[in-house]
Formats: structure tokens, sequence, C-alpha cells
């Protein structure tokens, strides 16, 4: 269906025309085609469609993830990259089951462990040596590199037990030789979360940049805040990845008064988040406002920095592939938590009326 969008706010861009007009083959054409319906946006924020850097998609072969619709159009996202929830052995079915059919684009980490997330955490997927097949990993990126966006470590306790950094040095050698960048999960020790930013470089991402894990977070100690700061400053990309125990409304309002922005914003979502404290990127981004950073940053972190990654342009560009989000800023008085248990008042509230992807116009679940 060919349509122009019309009386919409653009954020995100440079420069953008009063109105888009987008072709019976879903792409931005210079002049209102043939028969083109007319779409009024009331005025709503018109942004590249929002990318979510860091969700479990992989439903069925996980216990913990969703499904991909559930992370996507619905919540104003049209664009998502599942975060390690496959290893080598199970990713021809994540690929095949999840990101073929999706009407989002779907990317994907590869996780280090050839297991993946299988049962998570009750059956972790880097016990030892043995949980890792370095052969295998780099042929099934060979085989999917055009849905594989980096590979995925989980370097927190929990998972590794003794075995420490270890598996963080071979994910980040994996990356390396095949020219991706890592995901780093950081969480509780062991290793230390110093020993993890040791090993990382510019394009690698810090997720949980944000938590509050005693002996894991940044706000340890004030060498580990510097230390954050340097690295961000060298291109060492820091997302929120907010997940069920991995952001502190405390240690984000102290960041950002230091100067530290999230150069992506994501949800982590999954089974045990999704009814809270997460929800959705939406409140996840209307979290981020309420600490102290303002709309016209959040929005790259949404839009063109993680897209970037996904290897998706952002341009409204004649010929370009229509991919857009319609939202709304509104007041609002929400009593939200973060993953700690803390509460904090939000005051505005984001919430995404449409997105467009190609020539597919589709209205966002209203919020109850």
């Amino acid at each position: 269906m060919a349509f122009t969008l019309t009386n919409f706010r653009p954020i995100g861009f440079e420069t953008a025309p009063a109105a888009l007009h987008v072709g019976d083959d879903g792409r931005l054409a210079a002049s209102a085609p043939a028969g083109a319906a007319t779409v009024d946006c009331r005025g709503s924020y018109l942004s590249s469609g929002w990318c979510d850097l860091h969700v479990h998609v992989w439903h069925g072969g996980t216990d913990i993830s969703v499904r991909a619709a559930e992370a996507g159009r619905g919540t104003g996202v049209t664009a998502m990259a599942d975060a390690g929830s496959a290893g080598e052995a199970t990713f021809h079915g994540l690929r095949e089951y999840v990101i073929q059919p999706a009407a989002e684009t779907v990317r994907a980490f590869l996780n280090i462990g050839s297991i993946g997330l299988v049962a998570c955490n009750r059956v972790p997927e880097l016990i030892d040596m043995r949980s890792i097949d370095v052969d295998r990993t780099l042929a099934a990126i060979e085989r999917n590199r055009d849905v594989i966006c980096g590979v995925k470590v989980r370097a927190s306790g929990v998972i590794v037990g003794a075995w420490g950094i270890t598996p963080a040095k071979i994910a980040k050698r994996v990356a390396e030789i095949a020219g991706l960048p890592l995901m780093v999960h950081v969480g509780e020790p062991p290793p230390l979360i110093e020993e993890v930013f040791d090993i990382l470089t510019e394009g690698d991402i810090v997720t949980h940049c944000f938590n509050g894990k005693k002996a894991g977070s940044i706000a340890d100690t004030e060498a580990l805040w510097q230390h954050a700061i340097r690295l961000a400053g060298e291109g060492v990309r820091m997302d929120i990845g907010h997940g069920a125990a991995s952001f502190d409304f405390g240690v984000a309002r102290k960041a950002l008064e230091r100067g530290l922005k999230p150069w992506s914003i994501s949800t982590d979502l999954h089974l045990h988040n999704i009814e809270g404290p997460v929800h959705d990127l939406a409140t996840t981004v209307a979290k981020l406002l309420a600490v102290g950073l303002p709309l016209e940053e959040c929005i790259p972190a949404i839009t063109r920095r993680p897209r970037s990654v996904l290897g998706l342009a952002t341009g409204i560009e004649t010929g370009a592939k229509a991919d857009f989000t319609l939202f709304d800023v509104v007041d609002a008085a929400i009593d939200a938590t973060d993953a700690m248990g803390n509460h904090l008042r939000l005051d505005r509230m984001i919430e995404p009326r449409s997105t467009v992807i190609g020539a597919s116009l589709q209205e966002a679940a209203r919020r109850t």
C-alpha cells in the first residue's frame, strides 16, 4: 500500500521533509505515488525505526525467550538483536524459526557457549572448556554472516564459576578472527569487571553497563569509574541491557552526572522481566529520561547507533526502505522500579503509536 506521512515531528535526523512518501515497493519516493493514502501523524514524533540491541527471542529454543513479536512492532521496535540465546549448536533453529519469518529485522550475537541459553543459568553455557568449540563457532559465523552481528559472552560468576576471565578472552579472540564486535555481559565476579575491561577494544559492547551488583559494577570504586569513562572515550560502547537484575537508577544517575552516557539503550527482554521491571523499550527509555538523559540523546541510542551494529541504514533519502517509529512523549505519574527494586516516579512516558516497515504501516499496542 502506498501512503504519505504528514504532520509529524522528525527527531534524530539532520534534516527531514514535511512529508514522506512510501511507494508500493516500500521505498521512499520523491513525490506521492498515484493513489497513495494520506496518513495524518497528528504531531507525533517520527524517528528511524527503534532498534533494541539486547533481547532474547529464541522462543522454544531457550527457556527464557519471548517471541520476536512480543519485543517488536507492537512496542515500537522494528529491529532487534538476540543477544546470545543461541550458540553454534542451536543457531540454525534461531535462524529458521525466528529470524527468517519475523516481521521485524532480527539479527543475533552468537553465544560463545555452544548450547547457548537452552536452560538459562540452570545449565550454564560455560562450565568448562568442553562448552566452547572454536572451530564450529567460527564455521557457524561464516555460514550466517548475513544475520550474525557479533559474539556474546556472559562474563559473570553465576555462569563461568571458577573459570573466570578465560571464556571472555576466548570470545574476544573468536570475535577478532571473525572481524566482529564482542558483546560482554558484566555482573557478579569472577571475573572482576576491570579484567573484562582490559580485553575490550573499539566497537566492543559492555551490556548491563549501569548495573548495581556489588563487586560487579562500575560504581564500586573511583578507579572503575575512570576506567569506564576512558573506555567509552576510546570507542567501547556502553549498553544499558536493563534485564531482571542489571540496571540501577542510582548508578545511571551518577554516570550521567559524570558525563558517562549510554551508547545504546536496550532491554534484555525475556520471560522473567517482560511483566516487570522492564516491560518494553519505551519504558526503558522513559527511565533514562527520568534519571536525566535528554530525549534528543535517548533517540540515537535506540535508532542510529544500534542500527549501525545490525548493518541497517537510518536515512530518509529517496529509494531508501521505509523504516520508522511514530511515538509521543506524554505526561505521566508512574511508579517504576529498576532491577534492584529501587523506585522512581516517571513524569514522562514514551508511547509508541505506529511503525512503518516497507509498505506496511501498523499501529502499536496501546498501554493499559
